[in-house]
């Protein structure tokens, strides 16, 4: 058990500062391994959601040579903006990587996705998709840890 809090302790939250050029073994070895590994167009796609209570997701590209090209912290607002109704379920994950919290909807008409990001609020970014896999509608939500904290009354 001590060792694999050891283990854990070792890998970083985010990227080195100096991640170009660094080979992916040597980029696992610092982060730990990704979520997901996709190959790209122009190489391949790691992705580290620092979840499910996280606020950051890195996708890390590495070049056909396998060293990294660049890393960057994908829950934005900017990429939150490029998500409108009619994407595919598929190109929402491309954007943003893999959601904090997913709730079904009743009905079977489809899903919620969650992603809690840094803000100056505690609320996190949503995205519904339905029953066709695409993007029915976006917005912003309150996370259960919020409205229990709102819940506490001091007498």
């Amino acid at each position: 058990m001590i060792c694999v809090s050891l283990l854990s302790a070792c890998s970083g939250y985010a990227p080195p500062a100096n991640v170009k050029d660094l080979t992916q073994a040597q980029l696992v070895a610092q982060m730990g391994p990704p979520d997901k590994q996709r190959e790209m167009a122009t190489g391949t796609r790691l992705e580290f959601p620092r979840g499910p209570m996280g606020h950051h997701t890195w996708f890390v590209d590495l070049g056909p040579d396998g060293r990294v090209i660049k890393a960057a912290q994908v829950l934005t607002e900017e990429n939150f903006a490029r998500i409108t109704p009619g994407l595919s379920q598929q190109e929402v994950r491309d954007l943003l990587g893999r959601a904090s919290h997913i709730q079904g909807l009743g009905r079977s008409r489809g899903e919620v996705w969650s992603y809690r990001y840094e803000n100056h609020f505690c609320q996190w970014f949503q995205v519904e998709i339905s029953q066709e896999l695409q993007v029915r509608s976006t917005g912003y939500g309150e996370p259960p840890e919020c409205a229990r904290d709102r819940d506490i009354i001091i007498p």
